[in-house]
């Protein structure tokens, strides 16, 4: 008898032993089910938050009308520097140095010296030089002087014929970037 009891009592312990394996297996599940849903809706937040400050982004881009990326118009309603026509118009000649008082010997572009040599290239409107390489390409992007921002494009800006009445002529000598009149004319 002692032995029948023992055994029901095994049994009985055998039975809530799978009973609480039961339920903690159930109760382990729905943990795993709620971390994984749980997982999800917070992965779809996330993606929501970068899709909406996506749209804001590209948005405030839309409304400022992209005006970082466009170069501002000119105030003589064009945009954009000269052409390579006019811009083959302007003054070239070959720096042959010289000491003049208040002439300048430095480009104001690249900030180098002039060379005896260097080509350079005088503005006439303004009366400013340069050296070519460098003012031809500030002035295919900008038709202005880059010290004084006088219009560059010679007969189109200022005063008829060229501004301030500068003009190259063939022949002429310049020194330290200054045009001389010669006896030539």
């Amino acid at each position: 008898m002692f032995v029948r009891e023992r055994e029901r009592e095994r049994e009985r312990e055998l039975h809530e032993n799978k009973t609480m394996n039961t339920k903690l297996l159930g109760f382990a599940t729905q943990i795993m089910v709620m971390a994984i849903l749980i997982s999800v809706v917070l992965l779809f937040v996330g993606v929501g938050v970068l899709v909406l400050i996506h749209v804001c982004i590209v948005g405030r881009a839309f409304r400022r009308g992209f005006n970082t990326m466009t170069p501002p118009a000119r105030d003589d309603g064009r945009s954009g520097g000269l052409s390579p026509d006019d811009l083959a118009k302007l003054p070239c000649y070959e720096f042959k140095g010289g000491e003049m008082v208040g002439a300048t010997t430095d480009c104001a572009v690249c900030l180098e010296s002039f060379q005896v040599g260097d080509g350079c290239r005088l503005l006439p409107a303004c009366g400013h030089s340069f050296h070519a390489q460098c003012v031809d390409s500030w002035l295919l992007k900008s038709s202005i002087c880059p010290i004084c921002r006088t219009s560059a494009d010679g007969g189109k800006g200022g005063k008829p014929g060229g501004g301030d009445g500068l003009e190259m002529r063939e022949g002429q000598r310049v020194t330290a970037g200054v045009p001389h009149a010669s006896s030539s004319q």
